[in-house]
């Protein structure tokens, strides 16, 4: 009878633990429901400011088609880069080779020159914000082609100006491979 008694006792035993198993089930699964509808509405959030997020970037070269030589010029000069391959925001002028700032944030620049060496006339530019000169590319040899390069990343109010100088009696050289270039995005915003 003891043994009787003993499965008896057991299907009791093991019908009370299935029953207070179920609230605690329940509550878990009312739970991670609840918050997975929260992350939903964080991912939405998340989505949207992402959607309004300012983006800046653009990439150009300086001769739109062709082939040839820029300068020299006694003094230093704007270099308007021609040939856009992208550039999203618009903040890059084609026309004057000016980029805008169109938000207040970090930027990141970059600008490479190539040439052909030559007694008296290095290859040089100027990466320039607002009329200062940040960042210099240069190289100066006899003969031979050379390149330079050089990138900065600076900070930026809405309505800065940066663009790239000819360094005074350098010349510069582009053609379809586009080796004279000029880049620049937002990295984030302030």
């Amino acid at each position: 009878m003891l043994q009787t008694e003993s499965k008896g006792e057991e299907p009791a035993k093991s019908l009370n633990n299935q029953q207070s198993c179920t609230p605690d089930i329940h509550a878990v699964l009312r739970e991670m429901s609840a918050t997975l509808a929260g992350l939903k509405y964080e991912i939405r959030d998340l989505q949207r400011e992402n959607e309004g997020k300012t983006k800046v970037a653009f990439s150009t070269s300086l001769l739109a088609s062709g082939s040839g030589y820029t300068g020299p010029f006694d003094t230093q000069t704007t270099l308007v880069f021609r040939h856009v391959f992208t550039n999203i925001g618009n903040a890059y002028n084609p026309n004057s080779g000016f980029f805008s700032a169109p938000v207040r944030g970090v930027y990141h620049f970059e600008i490479h020159i190539y040439g052909y060496g030559h007694e008296t006339h290095p290859s040089g530019a100027y990466l320039v914000k607002n009329g200062e000169n940040v960042v210099l590319a240069y190289e100066n040899q006899p003969s031979r082609a050379m390149k330079s390069s050089n990138s900065v990343t600076l900070l930026l109010e809405v309505g800065d100006v940066v663009f790239v100088q000819l360094f005074q009696n350098s010349k510069i050289f582009d053609n379809e491979n586009h080796h004279s270039t000029f880049s620049g995005h937002l990295v984030f915003t302030m």
